[in-house]
């Protein structure tokens, strides 16, 4: 079985704004499967911004999950997302699931794993997927030397990104909160 890689995700919090980018490739071995890939989206209220990397139907049986625990924790992003990680780790079903997911608000950014890790950065900035490395750092050279705001700099790193990693394309789709 081929390997899928499909993901590039950025979330970049700024100046009290959050914008979370994606590409849109998949790609199946060597071979580019789709272009326009949607990865990144507002959760149903509107409370969070939620990004995904991994397998699709993981991601999206997560992304239905992380919903659920936003309801149950409004206006509560940090809670919500420890809490799906815990119920990930620790059911069984939930537990084969590959995915890994950026989830963010206006009060910080957060790496959500199966292993039941809740990681936020210290700089605001958080990258999954093939080509995570690289738009993290180009992210980070963006804060660190210039003043754009938050969408400015997640659209640029996903860029740069594309024109460096192979499983990254220059589709990119931008949401904000």
């Amino acid at each position: 079985m081929q390997r899928t890689r499909s993901t590039t995700v950025l979330a970049v919090l700024r100046d009290g704004r959050i914008a979370m980018a994606a590409d849109g490739q998949v790609t199946v071995g060597e071979t580019v499967v789709k272009s326009g890939a949607k990865k990144v989206r507002l959760s149903e209220k509107g409370t969070a911004l939620i990004g995904f990397a991994g397998g699709a139907a993981d991601a999206l049986a997560l992304s239905e999950r992380l919903e659920a625990k936003l309801d149950a924790h409004p206006g509560n992003v940090r809670r919500a997302a420890v809490e799906l990680a815990r119920d990930w780790r620790t059911d069984r079903a939930l537990r084969r699931l590959e995915a890994m997911l950026a989830v963010g608000d206006a009060s910080g950014v957060w790496v959500v794993s199966g292993n039941g890790d809740v990681i936020e950065p210290d700089d605001g900035i958080v990258a999954i997927g093939s080509g995570g490395s690289y738009a993290l750092a180009a992210a980070r050279a963006l804060t660190r030397n210039t003043d754009r705001p938050a969408e400015e700099v997640a659209r640029e790193a996903l860029r740069i990104a594309s024109e460096i990693c192979i499983y990254t394309n220059d589709q990119i789709e931008v949401v904000t909160l």
